[in-house]
């Protein structure tokens, strides 16, 4: 499938749109202010081949059709070309390029994995944790940061339930291996207030992705943004779930009334890496990228035992956290 057009997108203004909302082969496109809802065409998901030459030189014929590796072709957030079937109906016939994807290995057991692009086109990805109830576990944060790295998607780190911080003594030490690497942090509470003026702030006119799991208060949170958003996003959570731990059947995306869209991922219970070698690692850990190379193996070395690695040297002078190299460790062994 080619997910790239002419620049000229305006060929067709009525038939280019966003989609907003997909359930199992079912999706729904914002248009011009229209809402369509649209099927998807047997022909998105084959890839055509075409012969590499001089156009001159060869008939402009197809060589072979593949099958696209997709657990769907079309995610949330992406810009897509609909036919227009009439009543409101459309069919989508093309998926336009995208500035970005949030990605995540999907396979079904006995097979090999595939992609599932979780959001298209987003701006940023915002991890959200509680201070407590439940207890944060910072190594999946590690996990939902590298996976924003390796998209090239900035994160933000978002710490809800501040009412309870007095039940975490350690946050602010927790949370200091983060600041070190960089990373921007705002802390919130829905039932105080606290933050969630920045936070609308930091949202408006961007396209955000919220990851992390049920309890950490996301709906509390959501409903502070905006009245009744958390309520809307949590029905969309309701017809997810019992689908299984690889594939997420109901997404929707929100506008914002101050600017600006909003993803939630409900049903997600593993966040696998997607195309993420070991030789890579480093790099998507912002505090140790500056270190790779300098090695006394250079760029063969694995950061673990042996004798003369930068990063290790760095860890043990305070400049990498040792839960943050830990978690590097944790996450290459899995590569």
């Amino acid at each position: 499938m080619s997910t790239t057009t002419s620049d000229d997108d305006t060929r067709l203004p009525d038939r280019v749109g966003v989609v907003f909302r997909k359930t199992t082969g079912h999706y729904t496109v914002h248009a011009n202010g229209r809402t369509v809802d649209c099927s998807l065409s047997s022909l998105i998901r084959k890839q055509l081949i075409y012969p590499i030459a001089d156009p001159t030189s060869l008939r402009h014929r197809v060589m072979e059709v593949r099958e696209i590796e997709h657990v769907d072709p079309v995610a949330i957030g992406d810009r897509v070309r609909y036919t227009d079937a009439g009543d409101g109906r459309g069919v989508i016939i093309e998926v336009l390029s995208r500035t970005s994807r949030l990605s995540r290995p999907a396979a079904a057991p006995g097979q090999h994995a595939f992609e599932q692009v979780i959001v298209a086109n987003a701006d940023l990805v915002i991890p959200v944790f509680a201070v407590a109830d439940p207890t944060p576990k910072w190594g999946l944060l590690d996990r939902y940061l590298v996976s924003a790295e390796s998209s090239r998607l900035p994160a933000l780190i978002v710490i809800t339930k501040m009412d309870m911080a007095w039940k975490n003594k350690g946050l602010e030490s927790d949370l200091e291996a983060y600041r070190l690497a960089g990373y921007p942090i705002q802390k919130v509470c829905a039932n105080t207030g606290e933050g969630i003026d920045e936070l609308k702030e930091t949202l408006q006119g961007r396209t955000s992705v919220l990851v992390g799991k049920s309890g950490v208060g996301k709906t509390s949170l959501l409903n502070a943004i905006q009245p009744g958003l958390g309520l809307r996003v949590k029905e969309v959570s309701k017809g997810g779930q019992g689908k299984g731990r690889h594939t997420t059947t109901h997404l929707e995306m929100f506008r914002l009334d101050f600017g600006g869209t909003i993803v939630d991922t409900p049903g997600i219970r593993e966040f696998g890496l997607w195309e993420v070698s070991g030789e890579e690692l480093a790099y998507l850990f912002p505090e140790m990228a500056g270190f790779v190379g300098r090695c006394k193996f250079g760029l063969s070395c694995r950061h673990d035992r042996e004798p003369g690695c930068a990063i290790r040297q760095a860890v043990m002078a305070g400049e990498i956290s040792p839960h943050r190299y830990k978690s590097y460790m944790n996450l290459r062994s899995e590569l």
